[in-house]
């Protein structure tokens, strides 16, 4: 894959696409919940911001360093060997990509069904055994392949419809603000109790703090996935480190400033029991009535419609990657006429439809939470570890406020994933069993490579 296509402006716009799915219009009420406080809401999604921008500071050097096709995938393979680059590819094949992106093309067809109410999970088509066909999970498939094939075109051609929804959801939400802050101007705005909860300064309150994070965490999450395009980008040195550290900003800033519309604009108490957890939707409601109620579902769709596009265009180049190392199945290195991985497009798409139809993909990204803040660690360590062993490798750009930035990272996430153990086992420890199932299989595979 040595075309470079992709311009600093399409790295931004498939780092916000990425980013922005249907999380945040829904996340705020299940955090309002578990933290019961609106200033710790708002302090939580300040924090998710820092998190986010020294992670990506972080990645700017191996991004910079490493241009290739992979990303992440790249970084840990370097730092730590094969193995731990193959156990990254396989849980992002087996949960955390193809899980998302499942799970997004079922939140747009369930949006759809605002318009169209035939589209419902209640609604059947058929049986196979115990397994149910919806309508919803129908239309979800139809929309991973149809984005599917729209990527086998090239890859400048994923990005322009990458840069169409991304440019038309950023809208969407400043659209919201905007509403929002009409709504707070002309009618009598909330006033949020904004004093600090009891047990404020104890370790049980900030790991719970850290566990309601999660919510924010994945809502500002896929913010990598541009790394994983990296032979494909033009001046990677400069776009791709300058990609990562704007696309973050930007989307952490509306994110932060739409909270603050929620908690101007309606009571906490509604925000916490939101209907089905439809934060945006209460808005939009509150402002327009009835009709806010088919505006939030078409922005919605639009948002989730982009997202998937841009998780699909990047997902597969990580996939790409690991068939050229012999970790992968040799048909994922195949290029198109128009240096598309056509091959691993197809093979995320087969198991997305698995996921979207056994109804279990929501369950597995809750147990990979703890597995993807791992990976965020080691690879934020890889900069350290990385001077280390190739000290005279070119760096055209290093990490601001190094060694403090990735320390500081490494430390909050430590405690995050401390957190996750302590007070979600059931969903921490399912996760670590999904990557470390991945051990075997990475024998496996290189015994079957020796045999050949």
């Amino acid at each position: 894959m040595q075309t470079k296509r992709l311009s600093f402006t399409d790295c931004v716009m498939l780092i916000m696409g990425s980013m922005i799915g249907s999380g945040i219009f829904i996340v705020p009420a299940a955090m309002s919940r578990e933290l019961n406080s609106p200033l710790m809401l708002l302090a939580a999604w300040a924090v998710t911001a820092l998190l986010t921008v020294f992670a990506a500071l972080s990645y700017g050097e191996l991004a910079a360093m490493m241009p290739r096709a992979g990303g992440q995938y790249v970084y840990l393979r370097e730092a730590y060997g094969k193995l731990f680059g193959f156990l990254y590819g396989w849980t992002l094949f087996t949960v955390i990509q193809t899980g998302t992106i499942a799970a997004v093309a079922v939140a747009f067809a369930k949006f759809s069904g605002v318009f169209f109410p035939s589209i419902s999970d209640s609604n059947v088509l058929f049986s196979i055994g115990p397994l149910n066909i919806q309508t919803q999970q129908v239309l979800a498939i139809i929309i991973v392949w149809m984005l599917t094939f729209s990527n086998f075109r090239s890859v400048k051609s994923g990005a322009l419809v990458q840069n169409i929804f991304t440019v038309t959801k950023i809208g969407a939400i400043a659209f919201m603000i905007i509403a929002g802050i009409w709504y707070i101007s002309t009618h009598a705005a909330q006033q949020p109790n904004w004093s600090l909860p009891s047990g404020f300064s104890s370790v049980g309150f900030w790991g719970i703090f850290s566990v309601a994070l999660v919510g924010s965490i994945f809502s500002a999450d896929a913010w990598n996935n541009v790394t994983f395009t990296g032979s494909e980008i033009e001046k990677p040195e400069r776009n791709l480190p300058l990609s990562l550290i704007t696309g973050t900003l930007l989307v952490l800033s509306m994110y932060f400033f739409i909270n603050v519309v929620y908690l101007k604009a309606l009571p906490f108490e509604a925000i916490k029991t939101a209907q089905s957890d439809r934060v945006g939707t209460l808005l939009l409601q509150t402002v327009f009535g009835e009709t806010g109620m088919y505006l939030m579902a078409a922005l919605i769709m639009i948002s989730t419609f982009g997202c998937i596009n841009g998780l699909s265009l990047s997902g597969a180049r990580v996939y790409y990657a690991m068939a050229q190392d012999g970790l992968f199945l040799p048909q994922a290195k195949k290029l198109n006429a128009q240096h598309s991985p056509k091959s691993a497009l197809i093979m995320q798409a087969v198991w997305t439809s698995a996921l979207t139809l056994s109804g279990s993909y929501g369950d597995l990204l809750d147990y990979v939470v703890f597995a993807v803040l791992l990976f965020y660690i080691l690879t934020v360590a890889g900069v350290f570890i990385l001077r280390k062993k190739q000290p005279d490798a070119v760096r055209p750009y290093k990490v601001w406020g190094y060694p403090v930035v990735p320390v500081v990272y490494i430390l909050l996430a430590l405690f995050i994933c401390i957190s996750l153990l302590i007070y979600k086992p059931d969903f921490t420890y399912p996760g670590l069993l999904i990557v470390l199932c991945g051990v075997p299989v990475y024998y496996a595979v290189k015994g079957f490579a020796k045999s050949k």
